[in-house]
């Protein structure tokens, strides 16, 4: 069975190009645009891994990462993804609950690569 990973952000191409390399990396993949079709999806799916971008309209990833957290009490692991690589993006990030945080661009290898050893280090706890 694959593993279900879902990905917020806003930038349809970048949506697109991160389910490409997920989906090559052998998961299956959940798109949202923003944190309320991510909300109503985590409501009906809840994925083994959540990708988060930080800067959307509206919500950030850093926010529904707290929601992730808070509302809907998921420990489901989550990856932020941004462009923003300055020390205070990434603490509000880990405050807010993230598992971890990886800069934009990113490479297939390094986010495929990530992406396993997260879900790893849940199936080993």
């Amino acid at each position: 069975m694959k593993k279900r990973i879902l990905v917020v952000d806003d930038e349809v191409g970048a949506l697109t190009l991160i389910g490409i390399m997920l989906e090559r990396g052998g998961f299956s993949v959940l798109k949202a645009k923003d944190a309320q079709e991510a909300l109503s999806v985590l409501s009906v799916n809840v994925p083994d891994l959540i990708i988060l971008d930080v800067m959307m309209p509206g919500t950030d990833g850093i926010t529904l990462c707290g929601m992730i957290r808070t509302q809907l009490k998921l420990d489901t692991p989550v990856l932020i993804l941004s462009a923003r690589r300055d020390a205070d993006s990434v603490i509000r990030g880990m405050e807010a609950g993230a598992n971890d945080y990886l800069p934009k661009p990113i490479l297939h290898h390094d986010l495929v690569t990530k992406v396993k050893k997260m879900l790893s280090q849940v199936e080993s706890t």
